[in-house]
């Protein structure tokens, strides 16, 4: 019935989940299942956003169409954690996945870069829940047999970076954390030693 859990708090509030993000063929594998269709082209600039940025899903859905910096690889965050404004880069290969969706987009009324498609609100805000159910539900037709939220894929992130020898200090700013403690326990996938050999040669 709609409505019937208005007003209770979710099953999971309060649990912690451990810090398991998905490798990069499990996303991949994901991305994949999604279709050319313009919902599957969302959904991939969407993961875009989340993995190759690093944004959390709220930044990644509050992107406008002029944040984006494709000459310098930068994306704007007007308002991250805290209501923090940064910059953020973005790899190569992540500019060519969004390429179809921002296409697609140019048809729709200007607004969020992520946006809703179909119907009246076409062009507007896209709700973060919609956006976190339908990563799921590609993530089980992919197979994928872990948890794949927004929040995983920034943890994916951030261990790709640190694996590539990246200053602490460099992720930190990537993902927007007010101080290093927290990015630290996005790399709880990563033996302690190889951090401290990463900060040590870095």
């Amino acid at each position: 019935m709609p409505g019937y859990h208005r007003g209770r708090p979710p099953r999971n509030k309060g649990e912690q989940y451990p810090a398991d993000p998905p490798t990069v063929e499990e996303i991949v594998a994901v991305m994949r299942t999604a279709t050319d269709s313009a919902d599957g082209q969302r959904l991939r600039a969407l993961i875009v956003l989340l993995w190759r940025a690093g944004l959390r899903v709220g930044e990644a859905l509050a992107v406008q169409e002029s944040d984006l910096d494709r000459t310098r690889g930068a994306i704007l965050v007007r308002r991250g954690k805290g209501g923090k404004r940064r910059e953020v880069g973005m790899d190569r290969w992540a500019w060519g996945q969004l390429d179809p969706w921002l296409q697609t987009r140019r048809e729709l009324p200007i607004g969020a870069l992520v946006c809703v498609i179909h119907g009246p609100t076409a062009g507007r805000h896209w709700e973060a829940s919609a956006a976190r159910k339908q990563l799921h539900h590609a993530a089980a037709a992919a197979g994928v047999r872990r948890r794949f939220a927004p929040h995983q894929l920034r943890h994916a992130l951030a261990v790709e970076m640190a694996h590539e020898g990246v200053l602490l200090v460099v992720i930190q700013r990537q993902l927007g954390h007010a101080n290093l403690g927290i990015t630290s326990i996005y790399l709880q996938g990563i033996d302690s030693a190889e951090i401290i050999d990463t900060e040590l040669n870095g």
